[in-house]
């Protein structure tokens, strides 16, 4: 090698030499500056949550991840308001769009779901204690940036001038002593860790976290101390009963993961959360399963409800879950089958008035205090709910929940009945809504879904025919966790019924009793047992029993109000006047009280009075779930599964307030039971308080 080749040589060593240096001091100082920036921020968070402590909030700081050696958590918050994961991030120039998050040009979004696995390994340990699977959150602090709230998947990403509010408005979700049980399971699972120390260099240069804000003038900047003050009165005012109806209590957590081999029943009293622990179950499954998940009531505008509550509460398991009604469901199988059904109630009734009127005076159909309604009745909830087809199956047939006996003859006179209805039916070529349930349960049975679901929930079952029933278990069989019924024989407020056995369906050892109501004051909850006092029901499995009452309900307040009016004008005054009374009570909107009707007559004469008082009126058959500030009028039966703060029960009859000896007489006795069940339905839909209306 020459002199000059030599000399080109070590020049080009030398500048490797010198840019492997000079790499290597950038990536010390850009190290220290990451460490110097965390330690940092992370305290910042720490002073901005530390007035959350004067409410009883907990912070465990640099935590190390289960399973892990190394990794490590910032913070993690535990108290009254549930379990947050935080992890505090000084990013720049940060960008959001899409569901996904960037720094720069740089597509950072893994680094966030590392942070959603933890939250949901924690999740299922402490589930293990009665952590409700919804009670554990995964937050990105962006340090220094205030007015931020977005989701990126399952983590809510805030500014560090945002976290104190979104934490303290979640308001008291468990007890004093459910905090402790969870505080004693995390330190355990938890263990404390030290940071790492920053690294130190291998050149002889200055390392200093010179971007490193102070911060003491930041944190004033970012949240004064009428903020902190509002924040915490956020917490503890109570919040809008939408967040209450998807508030699972933590003594219910397991029951959610609970599995089951095959069918389940979940069962219980009015207001111990049946339908909460379903709408959990279905956001579970959803995120532990390979495919959707279907929710079905048979009230049509509850799905709506059931969704927007699903996405405040797991807004990454909305788009898995499809909430529908039944009979939405069987027209859409059909539709996607391309079977025809054409629905037309108004022509349907007429074919039935038709068939009625060819039912000559002598038959027994006709005898004293037989409406053609109640045969109308027997002909959609007992005949077609079942899809019987020959006469001998209901000449035999236990009519369960119907408790007028028929005689051989009577069902002789039904069966004609029914007959000539189905013929003037396919004379005008139009179904009623009971054929499209037997069309898509034979559909179904023919050739099953192209994309199944593997799991059903059923809410509020015992409102379902047995047809429905049926149908809904052809969609998944006896696949474990595959059907799920929810339901309260108790608040049946539709005639006739069923039972699991003529639905083909077996939940022995796969059925669950819940007895705490967390809904309502015991004051309430006493009086709407006055009202079924002495009622029996049938109940899906088969058995007749009697008002249930839970083994606990642990809240209380005022008794309800009874107003018995001389006239109408003046139980709307009074109905005007409790309405604008009730939004006086702490955390009580216009939009957390609602007014129930027996009929849609009474719907109609209550929205006109409140409108006439100038006060803002929903109808319930157009409340979708969202939070608005307006009184919520419907029917009994359309607030099924919904619950308020306050509820109003006007337009009553003295003799439906209970007390009392029930009928002898069986048709009468029917409607007697009917009758409180709805009232009993109404009544319970309060959480705090309530008021009913008489008007001679």
């Amino acid at each position: 090698m020459t002199a000059g080749g030599s000399a080109e040589a070590e020049a080009r060593r030398q500048a490797a030499l010198a840019e492997q240096y000079t790499a290597a001091a950038a990536e010390a100082r850009a190290a220290a500056a990451r460490y110097g920036v965390a330690a940092v921020t992370e305290k910042r968070t720490m002073q901005v949550l530390a007035p959350l402590a004067a409410i009883g909030v907990h912070f465990l700081a640099d935590r190390r991840w289960p399973g892990s050696r190394r990794a490590q958590v910032d913070l993690v918050v535990i108290g009254p308001q549930g379990v947050f994961i935080v992890d505090t991030k000084a990013w720049k120039d940060v960008s959001m769009r899409q569901g996904r998050i960037h720094r720069g040009d740089e597509d950072v979004t893994e680094d966030l779901m590392a942070l959603a696995d933890l939250a949901d390994t924690i999740e299922g340990d402490l589930a293990e204690v009665g952590l409700a699977p919804g009670e554990v959150h995964a937050v990105a602090v962006l340090a220094g940036q205030k007015g931020i709230g977005e989701r990126i998947g399952p983590v809510l990403v805030v500014g560090e001038g945002d976290i104190l509010r979104n934490i303290a408005s979640r308001g008291a979700r468990l007890t004093e002593a459910q905090v402790d049980v969870v505080l004693g399971r995390a330190l355990a699972l938890l263990p404390q860790v030290h940071a790492a120390p920053a690294p130190t260099p291998t050149l002889p240069e200055p390392v200093v976290a010179a971007s490193a804000p102070a911060p003491t003038s930041v944190i004033e900047e970012l949240i004064t101390s009428d903020e902190v003050e509002a924040a915490l009165l956020e917490g503890i005012l109570a919040q809008p009963i939408e967040d209450w109806m998807s508030f699972l209590h933590p003594n219910q957590a397991k029951l959610v993961r609970r599995s089951f081999n095959g069918p389940s029943r979940i069962r219980g009293a009015a207001g111990t959360g049946k339908t909460v622990v379903g709408l959990h179950r279905a956001a579970y499954l959803a995120g532990t399963r390979q495919g959707k998940i279907l929710f079905a009531t048979f009230i049509r505008t509850l799905p709506d409800v059931m969704r927007e509550n699903l996405r405040r509460m797991a807004p990454d398991a909305v788009d898995r879950v499809e909430f529908t009604g039944v009979h939405r469901f069987a027209l859409d199988v059909l539709a996607n089958r391309g079977v025809a059904c054409r629905i037309d109630s108004r022509r349907a009734d007429g074919a039935f008035e038709r068939a009625w009127a060819a039912v000559p005076p002598s038959s027994p159909l006709r005898a004293k205090g037989l409406t053609k309604r109640y045969w109308q009745e027997e002909l959609r909830y007992v005949i077609k709910g079942r899809g019987l087809t020959q006469f001998h199956e209901y000449s035999d047939l236990t009519r369960t929940g119907r408790t007028h006996r028929l005689g051989l003859a009577e069902r002789g006179a039904v069966w004609d009945l029914y007959m000539e209805y189905t013929r003037l039916l396919r004379e005008a070529r139009v179904h009623d809504f009971e054929d499209a349930i037997l069309l898509a349960e034979a559909e179904l049975k023919r050739q099953p879904l192209e994309d199944p679901y593997v799991a059903v929930i059923v809410d509020e079952a015992q409102d379902l025919s047995c047809a429905m029933v049926r149908m809904l278990h052809t969609v998944v069989g006896d696949a474990t966790d595959g059907l799920t019924l929810i339901g309260d024989g108790q608040q049946s407020i539709y005639p006739g019924g069923y039972t699991l056995a003529e639905a083909g369906v077996s939940v022995a050892g796969r059925g669950v009793v819940m007895d705490v109501n967390y809904r309502n004051t015991a004051e309430v909850l006493g009086f709407a047992h006055t009202v079924i006092a002495g009622s029996e029901y049938a109940d899906i499995e088969g058995e007749v029993a009697r008002g249930e009452r839970p083994a606990d309900v642990p809240r209380h307040g005022p008794e309800p109000v009874v107003a018995r009016c001389a006239t109408q004008g003046e139980h709307d005054r009074v109905m005007v006047a409790r309405v604008r009374a009730a939004t006086e009570a702490m955390g009580t909107g216009l939009g957390d009280v609602a007014v129930l009707c027996s009929s849609t007559w009474a719907v109609r004469q209550a929205v006109g009075a409140l409108k006439a008082a100038r006060l803002p009126v929903l109808e319930l058959d157009k409340y979708d779930g969202v939070p608005v500030d307006a009184v919520k009028v419907g029917t009994i039966k359309r607030a099924k599964g919904l619950e308020f703060k306050q509820v109003l029960l006007p337009y009553l009859r003295e003799a439906a307030l209970g007390g009392g000896e029930p009928p002898l007489d069986g048709l009468e006795r029917e409607r007697w039971e009917l009758e409180r069940r709805e009232l009993f339905v109404g009544a319970t839909r309060a959480r705090d308080g309530l008021w009913l209306g008489v008007a001679s």
